[in-house]
Formats: C-alpha cells, structure tokens, sequence
C-alpha cells in the first residue's frame, strides 16, 4: 500500500471538484442559497476524494500474478476486469484480476474475497446502513432518507433484495449465529426474576384466505379477499427484572430480549428459537432465580406451556392488564354499561383483585351475588356466565398479591409492546401485504435491534457470510 500515492490522488480529484465548483459559482454574492450550493459542493468534491482514495487502496491490494492456488485447485489469469460498486461515498469501479480453472468453467477473484465483496455489490458499510434503515422503514423511505442524508444513494430495489438475502443467511445459520451472540452476554449480576410472555399480532399475508371486519361485497373487495389473508404472527419476550426501587410497586426492568416469526402452523419455529434463547437464559441464572410464564389466558399458550417440558417449572400467571380488561366486561355484564354502579364496582374489585390473597375468589363471589340479586337481561346473563367462566378457569394462576409480595412482575408489558413495536408498527401499515420470507427477513432484523444485539449480529453473520 503506497500511502503517498493514495493521498495524491484524493488531494488531486478533490482540487479539481472544487475548482470547477468555484468556478461555476465564483461570481454569486453570499445569500443562504449559494452557501447551501456551496456545501453541496464541497460534499461532492469530499466524496469524489474519498471514493478515489478508497479505491487507489483497494487496487493496490490486488494480487496479480501468473496462477493462483485455492485449496487444492490452480487458477490462472486470465484478464482484468472491472467492478463497479456502491462504496460509502457513491458509485465506483475498480479493476481487479481475473483467475479461471483449468477447465474454463470456474474463476476466482482473490480481491473481491479479500475485502468481502464475493457476490456483493454494495460495500458492508453499506449494506449495514441499508439493512438497519429497512428493518425501521419501507424501503420507499429508506431511499428517501438515504438521498438526504447519505453520499450513498441505493434504490429501494436494492434495498429490498438486501433483506432477502440476509434472511437466507441468517436462517441458514440461525442456530450457530445466536449461539455466537448468547455467547458474549452475561445477565446482569441484580437479577431477581425471569419472565418469559408470548402473544401474536395480525399481518396481512399475500396468500388465500378471508380478511377480518365487513364481509366483501363488490367486485374487487372480493376478488381482493381471495388474494389476501390474516394471519397470526407470534412475538416472544425474556424479561430479567431486578429489585423493586423504593416507592414503587413493579420490579425494575433490566433488559428484555424479544424474537418474532411470521404466521406458522402451530408457532413451530417460533417456540423452537424461543425454547433456546430461554434455556441457554436459565443456565446463567442463580439456580434459586424465580422463573414466571407470564401471558394473557390464550388456551393455546397455557396447552403449550402444560406440554413443555422447560415450561413446567415456571409459575404460571395470567397478566393482570388482561384480567382487569375481563374484569370490566363483568362490571358491564352484571351492572350495565355506562352505569356508575359497574365503574364503583370494577375500581373497588381491582383493588381486591390485586392486593388480596384470594382475590379472585372473591371477584367470583361478588359476581354471583349481584347476578342473582339484579334482574339481568338475555344479553347480560350471556356476557356475565362467559366473564365468569374466565375467573374460575384463571383464578389459580391470578395470584397477583403474593407475586407483588415477592417483588415478582405481574403484568405482561413487553410482550405487548412487542407485538406493536416489533410487529404492528412495521408490517401492519397501510396496503401492506406479505410474504413469510419478507416478512420475517425485517423480523428478524427488528429483533436483533430491539433486543440490543445489533452490532453483534452483524459481527457475526458477516464472519458467517464469508466462512461459507
């Protein structure tokens, strides 16, 4: 590498962007108008700098020679080729030399795997800001923000085909990439308590099927409910909680890791990935570490839970925000809505509910006390029995009172918010419809973003990307 030559020519291109900048603009007096030109001048003359510097660098790292040897197979040169690329400052080419096999039927460019560009077109600074910006925006507003802000300016094509194949590496080595990233975290020393919540958000698939709300009528809202369809997609979390601070009623929340799949038969992979992120959890946990299932009252999550074999020992608990949603709908049941009955009863009964040992027992008491005691109608009667049944099949698992106690959580925020910020916000906006490869090429993404893990990911998946 000849630093000076590389400096040369950087200083060179970059006199001569500004010279005939200067030039074209030198007769302007000041207004903010020709001080934004200017700037942009100087950006570009900036970034032809670089892209010249960049690429004196890279060339001068190629190897040219008569043959070259690659495991046990010799390539000989055959030409030099250029290559254009989307380096950090804007588009560039280098030349490079061109190896071919014996047979002619396979080359080899010992620059592009130097400088991991094998199958790349874009530099891995790039790809990088593409695939973090995608995994928060369409890729619409991805091209948008990166005109603004960037001297790099992909197509939201592009930007599109970077997630597919990141998804096919990422779920190529799912396995050993999570494995790599579990490998350097360490819970913090203060845990006090494990809680691991599961629950599922709507998307609207590219595949057969009915859509949710007003039954379709015309023409085209039928055939477009034949072209599309909801699906269940799952979000999971692993919440370590820490001490509850003084004054407070909630443990402090330490860090929360999050995964989300796409709508699956049975949630197959998604309980799968979960299952290992919380084992290999649990194995750096104190082994007297409180370990909670903590979900809304889905039969299908607590069925699942019964049959897990890692899920047995936790403590089960219904989340209370979900148990005082119900217990609303029984104020309403039994007293009316709207009536200042129900609202005295539902804010008295949340109270017992959370702060009493049997709280829901006596939730259950009062409930048919009332319900015999007032005349109900059809309606009332019918809401009243299903609200019922929902405290009686739950009551054992709403023990919120001794929880709080334990300084133990008793809500399921994060997963919640998952499904929103995790799910909703990106794949739910408006007209979007989806693919399960699509779809969980930005989940995937967004998780490694919400659960703090980005920069090892991308560490990892490009040690990965080039073993392979």
């Amino acid at each position: 590498m000849n630093f000076d030559s590389m400096v040369a020519a950087g200083m060179a291109v970059f006199k001569q962007k500004l010279e005939e900048f200067c030039q074209a603009h030198s007769d302007r007096p000041l207004s903010p108008e020709v001080a934004h030109v200017m700037t942009l001048g100087i950006t570009e003359a900036a970034a032809a700098a670089s892209r010249a510097v960049f690429k004196a660098f890279v060339e001068s790292q190629d190897v040219r020679c008569a043959e070259v040897v690659v495991g046990e197979e010799t390539f000989h040169f055959k030409c030099l080729s250029d290559k254009a690329f989307l380096s950090f400052w804007g588009p560039e080419v280098v030349t490079r030399a061109l190896y071919q096999n014996a047979a002619d039927t396979r080359s080899f460019i010992p620059l592009d795997v130097a400088w991991g560009m094998r199958d790349h077109f874009m530099v891995i600074e790039v790809r990088e800001a593409l695939s973090f910006a995608h995994a928060q925006m369409p890729s619409e507003e991805a091209q948008t923000l990166f005109e603004k802000c960037a001297l790099f300016h992909p197509h939201r094509t592009q930007i599109k085909r970077l997630s597919r194949e990141m998804e096919k590496v990422i779920d190529a080595h799912r396995t050993q990439l999570d494995e790599r990233i579990r490998g350097e975290e360490e819970p913090p020393p203060d845990v006090r308590a494990l809680a691991v919540s599961m629950d599922g958000a709507n998307v609207l698939m590219r595949e057969p099927g009915g859509k949710r709300g007003r039954p379709a009528e015309r023409p085209m809202e039928m055939r477009q409910s034949e072209d599309t369809a909801y699906r269940n997609a799952m979000a999971g979390t692993l919440t370590l909680y820490g001490a509850v601070p003084e004054g407070e009623k909630t443990p402090e929340r330490l860090f929360t890791r999050y995964g989300a799949r796409m709508p699956e038969e049975n949630a197959v992979r998604f309980k799968s990935q979960l299952e290992a992120e919380v084992a290999a959890l649990v194995q750096k946990l104190p082994p007297q570490t409180p370990k909670v299932f903590l979900c809304d009252a889905a039969r299908c999550l607590w069925k699942y839970r019964k049959q897990s074999v890692l899920f047995r020992t936790f403590e089960p608990l219904v989340d209370c925000c979900h148990a005082l949603e119900h217990l609303s709908l029984a104020a309403e049941a039994v007293f009316g809505k709207g009536a200042k009955e129900a609202v005295q009863w539902f804010e008295h009964y949340t109270t017992v509910l959370i702060e009493k040992d049997d709280g829901a027992r006596r939730v259950l008491r009062s409930m048919d006390y009332y319900a015999r005691a007032r005349s109900l109608s059809a309606s009332q009667r019918k809401a009243y029995k299903q609200q019922r049944k929902f405290f009686a099949n739950n009551a054992s698992m709403m023990t919120y009172a001794q929880f709080r106690r334990r300084g133990l959580p008793i809500g399921s925020g994060p997963v919640e918010a998952a499904c929103k910020t995790l799910i909703k916000q990106r794949l739910c906006q408006s007209g979007m419809r989806w693919s399960s490869e699509g779809g969980q090429a930005i989940l995937d993404l967004r998780a490694y973003i919400k659960s703090g893990r980005w920069n090892s990911m991308w560490k990892h998946y490009n040690e990965l990307e080039n073993a392979a």
